[in-house]
């Protein structure tokens, strides 16, 4: 591998480069650059140049007598990795073609099955190097070609594929998201108490609730654009790099990649990093390191890494283009790996951060732009409440139709839903919380049971969180059984949100929408 070479004494070789080469490279092809760059042979010349005592550390012969070793050594152990591997999967290939055979022998109708699936067993031994593919390939084309046959025949075949899925399962798709005791999804709910009705804005729960965090946890530290001078953008770390030092709340240049990456290595080595990123909107400046490297850390390990990173930030309508966004389908397609938590107000963001903290998955929480100025009562409990992660919120029930939202949303929706209570109209309202994991004890299936109406109402553009939505409905809780008529999606428009309170009225769902969406719905 060459070396790596400050570029202010190394230019690339001609040919290489769009402008200013290096006088001393004109006329050099790439091969020989690598030769006079190359790390093996400048420590070669090396080890022959330098003579302590008058005599070189090693000669030429030997040298070479080492480097005839290595190759040698590498591979041997290069065929012994190779044959270790082939031998457990040539072993379970026989075992396959094995009960192929013995399927082939079952009886048919048509005679021309059994030849059919004999020349599959006759293929799969024929295979020089099998993989696992070819072997678990086999054995579902059989059963598919043998549906018919005795399931005493079948049975043998059957429990070894559904074994070898299990197996192949925790090869390539286990620990996604972490499987250990400290997973997200073992963390208790601890309900949020109230000593009074004391109510203040929704920014000042986030604030307190963060420095009874910092109090409790000496790793806990948070840094990004504006965190720690003027306590973020919105206050919600107001006066906490005065009481905590400008080490555990600091401020970043913009620039959202390394951002992430600061916090990705600080997780790595057992710091509780919160990791802001000033507006939703820019994740994109950072997507490709949250999902090439934060989301895959655990499940290209197999769970030997951890980085528990929390990333921070604030989105949702409001007004202006840059500061508005809602790309969650976007978030949802790539970060498959990390939770995604979409709180509708602050107190439900400080349950999450407080539950987050008691984990090991890394997260993504998306405060709501509009709710740091919201009036919300005050828990006494800040620091210690905890909002289940997967687990959605029956704020609202009714008997009429199951409406799902999430975030700033949400709380539109909710207004909507007193309106249409004054029509004699009563809506369930489902407030997700979390979007990866999704509903995992699919409470918003047992609200379709009593409503058989399903809306969900979105802001992203159409075709992204909505259609994620209704597949984790629809398809993997089976929710189109108990539907009398066919569930609909209120979103965004298909472009970012325009400037102004006028923009945000008619880029993104209102009121109004939702209200007769529901009626129309209910008529049918």
């Amino acid at each position: 591998m060459p070396c790596l070479i400050h570029v202010e004494e190394v230019t690339q070789p001609q040919g290489h480069s769009t402008s200013g080469s290096h006088e001393r490279y004109k006329g050099k092809d790439l091969l020989e650059w690598y030769k006079e760059y190359d790390c093996n042979v400048k420590f070669r010349e090396w080890i022959l140049g330098f003579k302590p005592g008058g005599a070189p550390i090693a000669s030429a012969e030997e040298l070479d007598a080492l480097d005839t070793k290595a190759k040698t050594e590498a591979r041997a152990a290069q065929k012994a990795a190779w044959n270790a591997f082939q031998s457990e999967i040539k072993a379970e290939l026989g075992d396959v073609a094995f009960m192929i055979e013995a399927l082939a022998g079952a009886r048919f109708e048509d005679a021309s099955v059994a030849a059919t699936i004999t020349v599959l067993a006759n293929e799969l031994r024929s295979e020089m190097a099998p993989g696992r593919k070819e072997v678990v390939s086999a054995a579902r084309k059989a059963l598919l070609l043998g549906r018919n046959a005795d399931p005493i025949a079948r049975q043998p075949l059957t429990d070894l594929l559904a074994n070898a899925m299990a197996l192949n399962h925790d090869r390539y798709g286990s620990h996604l998201y972490s499987q250990s005791a400290k997973s997200c999804l073992n963390v208790r709910e601890v309900p949020a108490e109230y000593a009074t009705d004391e109510v203040v804005d929704g920014r000042i729960i986030i604030r307190d609730n963060f420095q009874k965090l910092f109090e409790q946890e000496p790793l806990l530290l948070t840094f990004g654009e504006d965190t720690g001078k003027i306590g973020d953008v919105n206050q919600g770390m107001e006066g906490m790099q005065a009481q905590f030092g400008e080490l555990r709340v600091s401020d970043t240049g913009i620039r959202e990649a390394t951002i992430i990456g600061q916090g990705i290595g600080m997780a790595l080595r057992g710091l509780r990093p919160v990791a802001e990123i000033q507006y939703l909107d820019y994740l994109l400046y950072c997507l490709q390191i949250m999902s090439d490297d934060l989301a895959m850390t655990q499940w290209r390990t197999k769970g030997g890494q951890k980085a528990p990173l929390i990333v921070r930030t604030r989105g949702h309508r409001l007004e202006g283009v840059w500061h508005s966004g809602s790309p969650m389908g976007m978030i949802l397609g790539a970060l498959r790996g990390i939770v995604v938590c979409v709180p509708r107000n602050m107190q439900q963001a400080a349950g999450i951060y407080n539950t987050l903290l008691q984990c090991d998955d890394p997260a993504l929480v998306i405060e709501c732009l509009n709710g740091y100025r919201s009036k919300e009562r005050l828990p006494s409990n800040l620091g210690e409440f905890t909002v289940p992660i997967g687990i959605p919120e029956v704020v609202r029930e009714g008997s009429d139709l199951t409406l799902v939202s999430y975030g700033s949303t949400f709380n539109l929706c909710m207004q909507a839903a007193e309106r249409l209570s004054d029509l004699g109209i009563e809506v369930e309202m489902l407030d997700a919380r979390t979007l990866l994991p999704f509903d995992r004890e699919q409470i918003i299936v047992e609200s379709l049971k009593k409503t058989n109406r399903l809306l969900v109402v979105d802001e992203d553009v159409p075709g992204g969180a909505s259609a994620y939505i209704l597949q984790q409905i629809l398809e993997v809780q089976g929710g189109y059984r108990y539907l009398d008529s066919a569930p609909r999606t209120v979103s965004a428009k298909a472009h970012r949100p325009a400037y102004g309170s006028d923009g945000d009225y008619f880029s993104k769902p209102s009121i109004e929408d939702v209200v007769e969406t529901v009626v129309g719905m209910v008529r049918e």
